[in-house]
């Protein structure tokens, strides 16, 4: 096990790990356990009562957090003609059609966060399906990243805004950015509660008993904060 340095442990002294916070205080606690020098980013850690061997209980959807995440998107559109136009003056970063997949495809061009795309795109698209893929860049209508022409511009705006992916990994964990120390804590509380919803109601029909199991919240190389799951699925953005 990696020895945790100075900093960490002096952060980790204002945390009790035998006990559950509520979560106003975790949005407080991680701002003032975060010790890097940059702006670090606010994560929520939850294991959940889903089996992911089960297709039916795997999550993958979306939450859009109202304060953003604190980030800059840059936003590429597979889209041709009108489309790829109406993308660009929408404020995407790249839009096209052919050059742009052959682009990623022979020159490895992955200067995006985010991949958006038309329906009927998707039959190009899908040659570079296997560099897309592993790296989460490919267009997927449970992401809402195919989507007709006419909600390109509402699209576009909504990921440069803060609306994020979010899926649960191999052993049914879901680890979601939600934005940084530099926030208020109302913020981060708030976009907190925008997570907690979202996951609530993506609760697969297959799952049984604890859905929500334990929620952590940290920053970047910041110690952990146990946040109650009972109060946590209380949250509320409003």
């Amino acid at each position: 096990m990696a020895k945790q340095g100075k900093k960490y442990l002096e952060a980790a002294k204002k945390i009790d790990r035998d006990s559950f916070y509520t979560p106003e205080d975790a949005a407080r606690l991680v701002k003032e356990t975060s010790f890097v020098k940059f702006d670090a980013t606010v994560e929520v850690h939850l294991r959940l009562g889903i089996d992911p061997r089960h297709a039916d209980q795997n999550i993958r959807t979306t939450v859009a957090l109202p304060h953003g995440t604190g980030k800059t998107v840059r936003v590429l559109v597979f889209a041709q003609g009108e489309a790829a136009q109406m993308a660009k003056e929408a404020g995407a970063d790249f839009a096209g059609s052919d050059e742009l997949i052959t682009r990623i495809d022979k020159e490895n061009f992955f200067d995006f966060d985010i991949a958006i795309a038309t329906p009927d795109m998707m039959g190009k698209v899908g040659r570079i399906g296997r560099k897309l893929g592993p790296r989460g860049l490919m267009p997927n209508p449970k992401s809402g990243t195919i989507v007709p022409p006419e909600e390109l511009p509402r699209t576009i705006r909504e990921v440069r805004g803060g609306r994020v992916e979010f899926r649960n990994d191999k052993t049914g964990l879901l680890h979601v950015a939600i934005g940084k120390v530099s926030f208020t804590p109302e913020q981060i509380y708030q976009n907190f509660a925008a997570l907690m919803e979202a996951v609530k109601i993506a609760k697969p029909s297959g799952s049984k008993g604890t859905y929500i199991r334990t929620v952590t919240v940290t920053s970047t190389m910041g110690p952990g904060i146990p946040v109650d799951p009972a109060l946590a699925q209380g949250m509320t953005v409003g």
